[in-house]
């Protein structure tokens, strides 16, 4: 009995210790987006940015969660045809979301570099578009890379993929009898900087 009580002691300990070295800070991250959209003939990429708030969850020098919230300005580049229906302009198709997100982060032999990944689920706030509805959320995968300084400044570059077809094309075209099933995704590649705060 003394034997098990020992053990349960010791475990207790080592469990009050480990969670002391969870470290809570929160911080701001904004950057720039590169955006487009799958499977969209003659789009090019759209630039714009992203803002937002995060709250770093340390464990570790080797591991820690990421919960964010970030306002993420998207979509692509699009031909507007006009006049004869041969002349064209490209104009921006925005898709603004509101991202709530998780990232996992695992530095490096508990270093500076890191590697992340992890959910985002997006919410659409609006869009410019007229002669279609694109879907109100989004669910994307996030991946990336990244190096944080000592004074809480973080460099990263990520790659944002969505993984549900935001127009939902799926039918027959009946003018031109012919069917379709693109799927149309949103696409994105951000590089920024966050800034997390020391809280003692």
């Amino acid at each position: 009995m003394k034997k098990i009580t020992l053990i349960a002691f010791v475990l207790f300990i080592g469990l009050v210790k480990s969670q002391a070295q969870v470290k809570v800070s929160p911080g701001l991250r904004g950057g720039l987006n590169v955006s487009t959209l799958t499977n969209i003939d003659d789009n090019r990429s759209k630039t714009d940015f992203y803002i937002g708030g995060l709250v770093n969850i340390k464990f570790n020098k080797y591991f820690s969660l990421q919960p964010e919230l970030t306002y993420s300005r998207q979509g692509d580049e699009g031909r507007e045809y006009f006049g004869n229906g041969y002349n064209y302009r490209y104009v921006n198709y925005e898709l603004n979301y509101l991202t709530v997100g998780a990232v996992a982060k695992f530095n490096i032999g508990g270093k500076g570099f890191h590697i992340l990944g992890g959910p985002s689920l997006d919410f659409k706030i609006d869009d410019n578009y007229i002669n279609s509805s694109p879907e109100n959320f989004d669910l994307a995968i996030v991946g990336g890379v990244g190096y944080t300084l000592p004074n809480g400044l973080t460099f990263e570059a990520r790659i944002k993929q969505g993984l549900i077809d935001i127009y939902g094309y799926d039918g027959i075209n009946n003018d031109d009898n012919y069917y379709y099933n693109d799927v149309i995704l949103n696409q994105v590649f951000q590089i920024g900087i966050s800034y997390t705060f020391k809280v003692k």
